[in-house]
């Protein structure tokens, strides 16, 4: 079965207005059907404080070939948040043994043709990183500046969702939150 039969494939759990689990529906019936689910985004930062980003495959069933400002990924059914966080960003950065990332909102993200809880989280990463081949096909820890300056290139088309992450986080900071 291919990569992407099995993403389609993933159970998850369906969710009502309040977060609150009302069903379950396979992946792509969820995406197909505009179901809200479940989602994580990670902002990792290396301890220098640069971010990692890195451009999507073209495999990849949503927001394929997209630039991200975070990792993360659909909850699976009967998983925490929490737990779906921690698996992501390993899964992703392609390293073992991270610490749990640090939650700091959730909030539902919604376009014409999505619509998902998503929490929030921040993680500084200290291991080397070795991305998955089968999901980033190019990635870098940019500058605070040097992230700005690309999220204003016309030819850097960003994941909406992530983007609205960073957003919201770079206010966050910005209001003194800290995160």
């Amino acid at each position: 079965m291919t990569e992407e039969a099995l993403s389609a494939d993933e159970l998850l759990d369906i969710v009502d207005e309040d977060d609150r689990v009302v069903g379950q529906a396979p992946r792509g019936e969820a995406m197909a059907r505009r179901l809200r689910h479940r989602s994580t985004s990670v902002q990792v930062r290396d301890p220098l404080g640069r971010t990692f980003v890195h451009r999507r495959t073209p495999r990849k069933l949503v927001f394929p070939s997209m630039y991200d400002v975070v990792v993360g990924g659909v909850v699976g059914a009967g998983e925490s948040y929490d737990d779906c966080a921690l698996r992501e960003a390993e899964e992703e950065l392609g390293v073992r043994g991270l610490p749990a990332p640090e939650p700091r909102f959730t909030f539902l993200y919604e376009s014409p043709e999505h619509t998902w809880f998503l929490r929030v989280y921040e993680l500084v990463c200290e291991l080397p990183v070795r991305p998955q081949p089968e999901e980033i096909d190019w990635w870098d820890f940019l500058p605070e500046e040097e992230l700005e300056r690309r999220l204003t290139l016309p030819q850097w088309q960003v994941v909406p969702d992530g983007l609205e992450c960073h957003r919201r986080l770079r206010a966050r900071r910005g209001a003194g939150d800290g995160g």
